[in-house]
């Protein structure tokens, strides 16, 4: 299984939705998104997850969706991060130094809301489950 390809996608969607600090607290947002994950160097994106109303409904391969958010890194970075999932500074350090890339999506507009940026946080932690 690789990093997020289907397989790995199906299993962070059943990490996610078990999850209640992710799953649960973006539920009571009403959060509904689209989000790409992937390496830096790709055109594309590798692993999509549709979340509604905070829950996960489905994940896999990208197939060329339209995303709200693409979050993208090396590959040795994400797995420095699923190993040990990072902290807010953490990753603001990463943005800062363009470790974490939004190819799609404002990462200063989430991290000011606390309802959004808890759970981003939180899902590091569903990823080390996969």
């Amino acid at each position: 299984m690789a990093l997020f390809d289907a397989d790995w996608m199906a299993g962070f969607a059943e990490a996610w939705n078990n999850e209640p600090e992710l799953s649960g607290a973006l539920g009571e947002i009403g959060f509904n998104s689209v989000i790409g994950y992937g390496f830096t160097d790709d055109d594309a994106p590798t692993g999509v997850i549709v979340v509604e109303n905070g829950q996960a409904t489905s994940a896999g391969a990208y197939n060329g969706e339209e995303l709200n958010w693409d979050i993208r890194a090396k590959e040795d970075q994400w797995n420095k991060w699923i190993a040990k999932p990072p902290g807010m500074t953490g990753l603001g350090m990463a943005f800062t130094t363009g470790k974490m890339k939004f190819i799609v999506g404002d990462y200063g507009a989430m991290v000011k809301d606390p309802r959004m940026a808890g759970p981003f946080i939180k899902s590091f932690a569903a990823m080390a489950q996969v």
